[in-house]
């Protein structure tokens, strides 16, 4: 690891454990704030929309303001809406306030999100670096509910939200002291000398400042569309087993309570787990990340199939956690093909839009997923999924086509920046 790149590598990790750990505690503060609001789920259920409103707005707007006033700055700016939003709900705002801050929450965490991605994505190996950003999301994600639950123990759900805000703070000196400013404007996006090795290295996105409509070029890119697409699907995919699996295993298969709640702790552990491991095994055996992506899709496919057609819920449960070990590269993959996808100086903007698709994604086809549960019935649940993970192979075929037309496809490295 460089050591001019490892502070910034550092404070990305860093940053997806504390985003991980804000959305992880989330639904164990929902019942407190039910409580002291006085409002039921459906009420309470509008801050998701409004958060999802601020992250789709970050992701459209991430790459003007990396191209405008470069990554340093935009990362600070998110670092700062996502403080604000946080201390503010740390006050106990009116309800009809408490649902409105949630864009701001959004759109920090939305810049905060994108401008990493589209700095990670520049460095080398960045496949390695993404899978492992993503991961810490899970490490937090696991972190948060266990925090959120002992503070709300003896407190208000409002100290969680007052830690979140002060733990921002020393993210965003980090901002401020290891990533560069705005890259001169001739300079090549995406490179920059190192005088020590006289290597050229992959740097932080850079645009020329005199690329406008960046946002509109990517919306007519082909290639930026079926990544958006892709990064749909598998949010969509992703969440809704998330969010109903507990459901389809109580119900469905009559688990008890305690053993779906630890079955889907086991799905998202696998999908931690499987951002740290599959990455670095497919480099010891020199995969490509396109080959990587299909083995991944295949075993989606099979651990949806086997959850479905296991005639024990022990093995449905099993097989939930397979699924979010295959599952959990996906993502941060993706993600890393957008330098392949797009010329340079429309990397960042495009990774917004992907990252803009994705809370679509997240909040549709779980809600679709719902919907179908309530009319055919919760076992109704596995072959959705199998259908969204059918369609992430559909999509991802064209997208793979078009990343190995950009230039051969680089094998996995095990030495990266981070």
């Amino acid at each position: 690891m460089r050591p001019r790149v490892r502070p910034p590598v550092l404070v990305s990790y860093a940053t997806f454990v504390l985003i991980g750990v804000s959305a992880g505690s989330g639904g164990v503060l929902l019942l407190a704030q039910m409580s002291g609001y006085g409002v039921d789920r459906a009420e309470i259920g509008t801050m998701f929309f409004t958060g999802t409103v601020g992250f789709v707005l970050a992701g459209l707007a991430a790459g003007a303001l990396i191209q405008r006033f470069g990554v340093r700055t935009a990362l600070a700016a998110g670092g700062g809406a996502f403080m604000l939003a946080s201390l503010y709900m740390a006050t106990r705002p009116p309800f009809a306030a408490f649902i409105i801050v949630q864009v701001l929450s959004g759109f920090g965490a939305g810049v905060l999100e994108s401008a990493l991605n589209a700095y990670l994505a520049a460095l080398p190996s960045p496949t390695t670096l993404l899978n492992r950003l993503h991961a810490f999301f899970g490490v937090g994600a696991l972190i948060g509910p266990v925090l959120a639950a002992w503070i709300v123990g003896f407190t208000s759900w409002t100290v969680v939200a007052l830690i979140v805000a002060v733990a921002c703070v020393p993210l965003i000196f980090g901002y401020l002291l290891a990533y560069p400013g705005k890259q001169p404007a001739e300079q090549v996006a995406g490179t920059v000398s190192e005088p020590a090795s006289g290597a050229a290295v992959p740097a932080a996105p850079a645009v020329p400042a005199s690329g406008g409509g960046l946002l509109g070029a990517a919306l007519r890119d082909r290639g930026i569309l079926l990544g958006a697409a892709m990064l749909a699907v598998y949010v969509g995919l992703e969440i809704g087993m998330g969010n109903w699996g507990y459901s389809y295993l109580v119900q469905g298969r009559a688990l008890s309570a305690s053993l779906a709640g630890y079955s889907v702790s086991g799905y998202w552990l696998g999908l931690t787990l499987g951002r740290f491991l599959i990455s670095p095994f497919a480099a010891r055996i020199g995969a490509t990340p396109v080959t990587m992506m299909y083995a991944c899709l295949a075993g989606v496919i099979a651990a949806t199939t086997l959850a479905w057609l296991s005639p024990a819920a022990a093995g449905a449960s099993a097989a939930l956690m397979l699924l979010g070990f295959f599952l959990g590269p996906i993502f941060p993959t993706t993600m890393a093909s957008a330098p392949q996808l797009a010329e340079g100086r429309l990397v960042p903007t495009a990774i917004g839009v992907m990252n803009a698709a994705s809370a679509i994604g997240g909040s549709a086809l779980p809600w679709l997923a719902g919907v179908i549960a309530q009319s055919a019935g919760i076992t109704m649940l596995l072959p959705f999924t199998i259908a969204l993970a059918v369609l992430q192979f559909a999509v991802w075929w064209p997208l793979s086509g078009r990343i190995r037309a950009a230039r051969p496809a680089p094998r996995l490295s095990g030495q990266s920046a981070g």
